[in-house]
């Protein structure tokens, strides 16, 4: 019997390439192994966001980038959090089965009370619950994560073996799916790509867009003159190229290492790559772009599928609870 996934995110409006080979190229794997469900978390994203204006408009835009990338309605149910209101309900019971002291110790909670002291609210406490009831809602069997995201996880593990120890084997343990995000350092050379850094290149940007973004990427600290030897291996542009331009990524550290391109040049190269490698994509967005009331239906249809699922596992949690007449 195919197992079940489940994999949520949070509505970050249109995707960048770290999007995209950290995420969606992940899921476009997965969605051929596996019964997958694809959830947009809007409501986890009300955690830390006190400005819901462009909320509705990043949820639409992510899914169009998914559905432009590949990933298919016909194999995964695509859908977002707040459309299916049970997981509301899943988590106020499993919040009174989840001890303070848990979420209080979770490192990522203090991180966010450091970056966000003026909001430290209830929903911020009480996220991994949240995210717990978006597993065991839809008994997700297999969640991808990476290595940092593993004690998250085992939290989840916690509170589902909590529940099913004071009220019978509702839930099956959902089990990690370790996978390699790579790390895509930005065009600023410094730190991760990410929309917060404003060092990113969007997936659907247009190939002009694409080239005054990455004239502006950093490169290779050590060379300043056009004469000068370059250094690859500490450039983040070369970085790219390895991604991108894979069949001349001899040639570019040759001609590099003897000056025989310069940082311009090797710019001009990548723009080129990046744009070519994403003009499908580009194509396929653009036409579901001519059609909103599609990307409506997916998740319309999304949600429909899933609330199925949810009201089965609710029911049976609050038979398990002693809740039902």
């Amino acid at each position: 019997m195919t197992k079940r996934v489940f994999s949520g995110f949070r509505p970050t409006g249109r995707q960048h390439i770290g999007n995209y080979f950290g995420t969606i190229q992940n899921c476009l794997q997965l969605q051929e192994e596996y019964e997958s469900f694809y959830c947009v978390v809007d409501l986890h994203a009300l955690t830390t966001l006190e400005n819901t204006a462009t909320l509705k408009e990043d949820v639409h835009n992510m899914v169009l980038d998914w559905l432009a990338a590949g990933i298919d309605p016909e194999k995964s149910v695509i859908f977002v959090q707040s459309h299916v209101p049970e997981v509301t309900e899943l988590h106020m019971l499993m919040s009174m089965v989840t001890p303070l002291s848990w979420l209080l110790r979770v490192p990522t909670f203090k991180e966010k009370v450091r970056m966000h002291p003026e909001n430290v609210n209830y929903g911020l406490v009480g996220y991994p619950v949240l995210m717990t009831s978006d597993i065991a809602l839809y008994k997700g069997e297999v969640v991808p994560v990476g290595e940092d995201q593993l004690a998250h996880l085992e939290l989840a593990r916690e509170i589902l073996r909590r529940f099913n120890s004071m009220f019978g084997n509702v839930f099956p343990e959902p089990q990690a799916k370790l996978t390699e995000f790579p790390l895509i350092v930005g065009l600023n050379g410094a730190e991760k790509m990410s929309k917060s850094a404003d060092n990113y290149i969007e997936i659907a940007a247009s190939p002009e867009d694409i080239r005054k973004k990455i004239s502006t990427a950093f490169t290779d600290p050590a060379r300043k003159y056009r004469a000068d030897p370059g250094h690859p291996e500490v450039c983040n542009v070369f970085t790219l190229h390895k991604m991108f331009t894979v069949g001349r990524i001899a040639e570019i550290e040759r001609e590099c290492r003897n000056a025989g391109i310069g940082c311009t040049d090797c710019k001009k190269l990548l723009a080129e790559s990046v744009s070519d490698y994403f003009a499908p994509f580009r194509e396929r967005r653009l036409e579901l772009q001519a059609r909103p009331e599609y990307v409506r239906e997916v998740v319309q249809d999304g949600a429909a599928r899933a609330s199925r699922v949810a009201r089965e596992t609710l029911r049976e949690v609050k038979a398990a609870m002693n809740l039902l007449p």
